[in-house]
C-alpha cells in the first residue's frame, strides 16, 4: 500500500453513459503513479448545481498518493481529457469532472488550486458520498436536496 497523503476526489459526469464513465474514472485514478485507490463511494444521481444539462452521476474516491497537489491536479485534468472533457464555458455539461476536494490537511490558495475545495461542504453531491467512505470528515449537516443512490 502507498504511504502517501490521504486525498479525496469528487467525480461527476452528466453526458453520455455517466455511470459507466464514473466507474471507469475510479479505475483511471488507481493507475496514477505513486497512487492507490483506498475507497470508492456508491454512485449518486443529482440535479445540476450552477450548471445546465441532464442530471449528474457523482461519487467520491479516497486515494493515497505520493504526488504533490499540483501534479495530482494536472493528472486529474489529463484523465478528464482522456474521457473527452471539453471546457467551452464555466459549468458546461461534461463527460467527466474530477475535483480535488481534500489533500491531507494541506491548505493551498493559488490561482491554479484551492485546497480544501472552496465549496465542498455546500454540496450534497460531495458531502453524501464522502460521508459514506469517510464519515469523520463529513459535516454534520447535509446541504441541498436529497440524492438518489444508484449503485
Amino acid at each position: 500500500m502507498i504511504s502517501g497523503e490521504r486525498v479525496f476526489i469528487g467525480l461527476g459526469a452528466n453526458l453520455g453513459d455517466a455511470a459507466a464513465t464514473v466507474r471507469d474514472a475510479f479505475d483511471a485514478l488507481a493507475t496514477l503513479p505513486g497512487t492507490c485507490c483506498v475507497a470508492r463511494s456508491s454512485l449518486y444521481r443529482s440535479a445540476p448545481v450552477d450548471a445546465t444539462g441532464p442530471d449528474f452521476v457523482n461519487a467520491v474516491a479516497e486515494l493515497r498518493t505520493e504526488l504533490e497537489p499540483e501534479a495530482l491536479l494536472c493528472a486529474l485534468h489529463d484523465i478528464e481529457a482522456s474521457f473527452g472533457r471539453e471546457r467551452p464555458y464555466r459549468h458546461a455539461p461534461r463527460t467527466l469532472d474530477l475535483d480535488l476536494l481534500l489533500f491531507g490537511k494541506r491548505c493551498i490558495d493559488t490561482p491554479e488550486l484551492t485546497l480544501p475545495h472552496p465549496r465542498w461542504t455546500e454540496r450534497a453531491f460531495v458531502v453524501v458520498p464522502l460521508a459514506e467512505i469517510a464519515p469523520e470528515l463529513a459535516p454534520d449537516i447535509v446541504p441541498g436536496p436529497t440524492l438518489e443512490r444508484i449503485g
